[in-house]
Formats: structure tokens, sequence, C-alpha cells
């Protein structure tokens, strides 16, 4: 399988290591449609929600994107 290299991967893998599991919270009055559905958007710092959404859906998730500056 191949890996991405990029500069600071150690420096990055680090942090990510030392970053903590958080649990996510709903916010039921910004739902929308169907609760059971595959698709969720999750708010929030991108490591942050990848590492809670780690122990259930590891390998699966399918895009991911910074909230643009403004």
């Amino acid at each position: 399988m191949p890996i991405l290299n990029w500069l600071g991967r150690e420096e990055a893998l680090k942090t990510a290591a030392k970053t903590p599991y958080k649990l996510l919270e709903e916010v039921s009055e910004l739902g929308y449609g169907d609760k059971n559905t595959e698709n969720m958007i999750i708010q929030g710092d991108n490591l942050e929600a990848l590492k809670a959404l780690l122990p259930f859906y590891a390998g699966q998730v399918k895009c991911i994107y910074p909230k643009p500056e403004r």
C-alpha cells in the first residue's frame, strides 16, 4: 500500500498520537433529514473529529475538508 509522505510528517504523527479522543455531541436543532443515514456533517477540528470517528468508522471516511477562512 502506498504511503503519503510530506515535510513535517513525523511531527504530525506525534501530534495526532497525543491528541485525546473526544465524544461528538449532536446539536439536534442543526440536524436535518433521516438520522439513520450514513452521511454526517461534523463541524470542528479535523483531527479531533477524525479521532472521534475512528472507533466506529475506521477506513470509511470518504471526504473531509477544512472550513474556508474569511
